[in-house]
């Protein structure tokens, strides 16, 4: 009688390839995030070089422009596709954008094509990179449920922290400042595109995982919905979502500006802490978001917005005093909301997405989160009826109010665990 043979375990050199193979995607979302945050802190070198406010808000919208189609495109065509091809453009395009907003000074034309492309090569980064990774870590069975989603949201965040600081440093300290923050960034972006098509495919996986006969996973009850409809999709990441990049924008933006007579010439460097202070405060929060979280409730949910309200609330008190101090407290403070908010939607978008519609359930999800990208536009435009403070205080009161919506159906509608993963 033959006897079988036992499978040979994998060896360490095998494991180790299979837990590094996520690397070289969370670098290309790394360089999208920087490349989509790197002009923020220039705003204010444009409008001192001569561009008007009406100008500077446009090429703000050029870039949501791009971002928003990309992100509910995206992530469709990396299931048509595949994450790689997909991901390949979308940083290659990271980079083009960059060359095109060095060439600024020939023309605003170059900024505004240079900050359409950008939002799409940031769109591609979220919807697909995102999920790659993810999906990559789903690869190793060592690995935590989580671990995947986890290390997207910080690469990304950390990009689009690293980006900015990096860029208004080169701009206040640098040669050529409307040229160099960009080069440096192409240059990396460059290295990125080296190393990226050595990450496996995923999306082959994925579809062999799914069930052939088109019938729903058995986790799904006769006559649930998935994907945008689920109820707790409406009633919990809904609410949520527009404040992710909101408070951001509340951050870098709107206390800058308020706080600006106040700084004198470090306006720029200035501008650059504030951003890199809440991008970083986001940063070293996330391993404690993720201790938050909970499969029998939204509670970090409801934290990310209760510390929400509490920086919109001295963010309104800074405006008042017209502080800067207190302008850096409220970045760090609506910065720890950012990194508690942006981890805990993306787990409960793990949580009660289908796998065949994970990228694009997280498109979705960060369109959502790019609305609240327009905040600041909205306050510069009603800062003529009301003052900032004004404005500011209105404003927690609306995330209170939708704090108590999440609140209220926190441990409803919870999705059961998914049988298959990806």
């Amino acid at each position: 009688m033959t006897r079988a043979k036992t499978p040979a375990p994998a060896s360490a050199d095998t494991t180790g390839r299979r837990r590094a193979n996520w690397f070289p995607v969370a670098a290309a979302v790394f360089c999208c995030g920087w490349g989509g945050n790197q002009f923020t802190p220039l705003l204010i070198m444009y409008r001192g070089a001569g561009y008007s406010a009406f100008t500077v808000d446009a090429l703000l919208g050029a870039y949501v422009v791009g971002l928003v189609p990309g992100l509910l495109l995206s992530g469709g065509l990396s299931n048509r596709y595949g994450r790689k091809p997909v991901m390949l453009l979308g940083t290659a395009a990271s980079l083009l954008a960059s060359v095109m907003l060095a060439l600024g000074g020939l023309g605003v034309g170059w900024l505004a094509a240079g900050r359409f492309v950008t939002g799409t090569a940031v769109a591609v980064a979220m919807a697909v990179g995102s999920t790659w990774v993810k999906e990559l870590a789903d690869l190793d069975p060592a690995s935590a449920p989580d671990l995947g989603t986890r290390r997207a949201a910080l690469w990304l965040t950390l990009g689009l922290g690293i980006g900015p600081g990096a860029a208004g440093a080169l701009a206040q300290w640098g040669p050529w400042p409307m040229v160099l923050p960009y080069l440096v960034h192409v240059a990396l972006v460059g290295a990125a595109l080296a190393v990226l098509p050595f990450s496996p495919e995923t999306r082959t996986t994925a579809r062999r995982a799914a069930p052939r006969d088109g019938s729903r996973s058995r986790t799904r009850a006769a006559g649930t919905v998935g994907g945008t409809r689920h109820p707790r999709f409406r009633r919990v990441i809904l609410p949520m979502a527009p404040w992710i990049f909101g408070s951001l924008g509340v951050a870098y933006a709107i206390m800058p500006e308020i706080v600006d007579d106040k700084v004198g010439s470090w306006s720029l460097a200035y501008s650059t802490l504030l951003t890199v202070c809440a991008i970083g405060a986001g940063v070293g929060i996330q391993p404690i978001a993720k201790r938050l979280d909970r499969t029998t409730s939204a509670r970090a949910v409801v934290v990310a917005m209760t510390v929400m309200c509490a920086g919109l609330a001295l963010s309104a008190v800074a405006a008042a005093l017209r502080s800067p101090w207190l302008a850096l407290a409220t970045a760090l403070v609506l910065g720890t909301a950012y990194g508690i908010a942006i981890v805990s939607g993306l787990l409960e978008l793990q949580r009660m997405a289908r796998p065949a519609e994970l990228a694009e359930l997280t498109g979705i999800y960060y369109a959502l989160a790019y609305v609240g990208f327009l905040l600041p536009s909205a306050l510069a435009a009603l800062s003529r009826v009301a003052s900032y403070a004004i404005l500011l205080s209105a404003l927690a009161v609306i995330a209170l109010a939708g704090t108590a919506v999440i609140a209220r159906h926190s441990r409803r509608h919870l999705p059961e665990p998914p049988a298959l993963s990806l």
